[in-house]
């Protein structure tokens, strides 16, 4: 159940040997990514309109693309009438992590998970760690030509049980995720997103065809913040979640707690309590603290007790499992026995160590935990 510290110093260096990890500008460019056409692959969602325009319907934000021009992910272009993706086999980032850095706690714990991005996204957080990759057009960032097979290759060289589509926003790279995804299902190589969930049903009911988990930034629980600091919306996220429960897909949510934008315990209680009573109370919930990056630095990082205090209001609602994040070697890093209070698995940092779970159960008292065990 765990990977040692030799095993992961080894996979990343392999990984490391195929590509790097990306930084942006336009220096990064080669003479290579000149000719995109290997790229290049028409999208699976949309639709064409008069004059030559097309809609999007990956995303709520259906955008209208005129010729020429690209939707709002800046990774999706329409070329004379037809809708492309200019992503597909174009990772900018690859890197192995463990399985709960994502973080994914009720998923193979202690495994690797091949860890893959490309440019992108269709949101704008003003708190992205990722923002190098995820606020650039693909031809402004370091690429180079992956296959999914070949990702799947390295996957398995590296030892990883999984491969996550994370780091930037995997729902603007859709086809590359979901070809990658039916190629490491052939080799038993799992996969998991780690995604804003703002995703239209068709695609996410399609997607979850071909994953074993998702992990959701559920960014706050009013309007106001998703539209001012997300520039999205909460309701088709909201809508998302109950989709991809009703498809069985092991489902994981991380609220990353800024203070004085979302940190209010009325909006925490409102939020749990929609996730125990739409989703049920077994959906683990992760509430990290924030650090100053990107566009928001004049706030400070997330006080512990406030986070605390978000662990306690998710444990009054009803939540089994909720966890405090980005405080290493805190005890509700850990998973315990909602019945019994039974330390399931103990984690320092990334070290994880499965004391008191055996097949999918607590061994002390026999209750079911669920998860992704085996």
């Amino acid at each position: 159940m765990r990977i040692s510290r030799r095993s992961f110093l080894s996979a990343s260096a392999a990984a490391a040997a195929s590509l790097p990890v990306t930084n942006r500008g336009s220096s990064a460019q080669t003479p290579d990514d000149l000719d995109d056409s290997k790229y290049v692959k028409e999208a699976r969602y949309y639709e064409k309109l008069e004059g030559g325009k097309i809609k999007c319907t990956l995303c709520p934000h259906e955008c209208e693309v005129a010729d020429m021009e690209r939707g709002t992910c800046s990774v999706r272009e329409n070329r004379g009438g037809t809708y492309y993706t200019l992503v597909h086999s174009r990772p900018c980032s690859l890197m192995v992590d463990p399985i709960e850095k994502k973080p994914l706690f009720h998923f193979l714990p202690g495994s690797g998970a091949f860890s893959i991005a490309t440019a992108g996204c269709n949101m704008g957080c003003k708190f992205c760690q990722n923002w190098n990759i995820s606020q650039f057009r693909p031809e402004d960032v370091e690429c180079r030509y992956l296959s999914p097979e070949q990702v799947v290759a390295l996957a398995k060289r590296s030892g990883c049980k999984s491969i996550a589509y994370t780091y930037s926003e995997p729902v603007v790279f859709y086809e590359y995720m979901y070809d990658t995804a039916v190629a490491g299902q052939k080799e038993n190589v799992r996969s998991v997103i780690i995604s804003n969930g703002f995703i239209n049903q068709e695609p996410v009911v399609e997607l979850c065809k071909v994953l074993d988990a998702v992990k959701v930034d559920l960014k706050a629980f009013t309007e106001k913040f998703y539209q001012e600091t997300c520039a999205g919306e909460l309701k088709p996220v909201l809508d998302a979640l109950k989709w991809i429960k009703e498809t069985g897909t092991w489902l994981e949510l991380v609220v990353l707690i800024v203070p004085t934008l979302n940190d209010s315990k009325d909006e925490i209680k409102r939020m749990c309590e929609w996730v125990s009573s739409e989703l049920g109370p077994d959906v683990p919930m992760h509430f990290s603290r924030f650090r100053p990056t990107y566009m928001i630095k004049n706030l400070p990082e997330t006080p512990l007790k406030t986070l605390e205090m978000a662990r306690t209001t998710a444990v009054e609602a009803g939540i089994q499992f909720s966890y405090v994040g980005n405080v290493p070697m805190h005890p509700f890093e850990n998973t315990y026995c909602p019945k019994c209070n039974e330390m399931l698995i103990r984690r320092i940092q990334y070290r994880t160590t499965v004391t008191g779970l055996k097949d999918g159960k607590c061994q002390k008292c026999a209750t079911t935990i669920p998860g992704v065990w085996s």
